[in-house]
């Protein structure tokens, strides 16, 4: 998916887990599936998996996962990777990797879940809970969680550059005026709050029709909440989406920056991924339909 990603399989991860983690050498290791673009995971044994970054700005989400899970998984509702193990640097693989506990479940994709408004409230009550923990301590929005969380304004050139790269594509017209509506919104003045910054359903498990688990935390950070109501356009449906606002009390300017966030991760990834990672630009796709409308889509 990247020109300058890493090549990872079962025989490194063996052997950084004979070196670091013998007593788990033996297990078998099997690559996941994932549409993930930062990390590469291996299931190892009935139980455990292995996350490995496999791109250099991902480089530093291990260590920060480690940091911050264990605090954050007690106060949040529904269940979080659960690390058990801090991998380092070794056997040429350059950066820090963890072992997480197995989470059961699927992508929390709508034709999996059974109940769409109640994903809404699920996701409003992870939310809420989440900006309710004490972010003082917290890493503020940067490098390493993609800048999540950061002013909207810092992402003016790569969202317009991702623009000239649309045309033919999509109604470049339409989604610019819409970007800069949302610049436009005032900016987020109180304090900031821990966001998770990458909530879409590749993140998000279900079982039994029901959300179960959010995971990947790679993008978490501190800084504004807009960027937390991407997943109101990417993955929800418009009534569950206004459920979803109404259950957060989310004020016209946040709304607003969250359509900017939307747009903007949205038209970013889509040229980006349109030939390497159907399930984004999917999900890519889903979001701008919902923001600009089908029409704006072009054949």
């Amino acid at each position: 998916m990247h020109a300058d990603e890493l090549t990872t399989d079962e025989a490194l991860v063996h052997r950084l887990l004979a070196a670091q983690f013998p007593h788990w050498a033996r297990l078998p290791i099997e690559r996941v599936a994932s549409a993930g673009t930062d990390n590469a995971l291996y299931r190892l044994g009935p139980d455990l998996v292995v996350r490995l970054p496999r791109i250099h700005w991902a480089a530093a989400q291990a260590r920060k996962e480690q940091r911050w899970l264990p605090v954050l998984g007690p106060l949040l509702p529904f269940e979080l990777p659960a690390p058990v193990a801090s991998g380092a640097p070794g056997e040429g693989y350059p950066w820090h990797w963890s072992v997480y506990r197995w989470l059961a479940g699927e992508n929390a994709t709508l034709d999996r879940i059974a109940d769409t408004p109640q994903l809404a409230l699920d996701l409003a009550q992870f939310i809420a809970a989440l900006q309710r923990v004490d972010a003082a301590s917290g890493p503020a929005a940067g490098e390493h969680n993609s800048f999540r969380g950061v002013p909207l304004a810092e992402r003016d050139a790569r969202t317009r550059a991702a623009l000239t790269q649309l045309h033919g594509v999509l109604d470049v017209a339409a989604a610019t005026a819409e970007w800069e509506t949302a610049l436009s919104a005032p900016t987020w003045r109180a304090a900031p709050v821990w966001v998770h910054g990458d909530l879409q359903s590749g993140n998000l498990l279900a079982q039994g029709g029901r959300l179960c688990a959010v995971i990947d935390f790679g993008c978490l950070g501190v800084g504004d909440p807009a960027v937390d109501l991407i997943v109101a356009w990417n993955l929800l449906t418009p009534e569950a989406r206004e459920l979803l606002r109404t259950r957060l009390g989310v004020d016209d300017a946040t709304w607003a920056r969250g359509r900017g966030w939307a747009l903007s991760v949205s038209l970013v990834a889509l040229p980006y991924y349109q030939h390497s990672n159907a399930a984004l630009a999917r999900i890519a796709r889903q979001a701008l339909a919902a923001l600009l409308g089908e029409r704006a889509l072009l054949d």
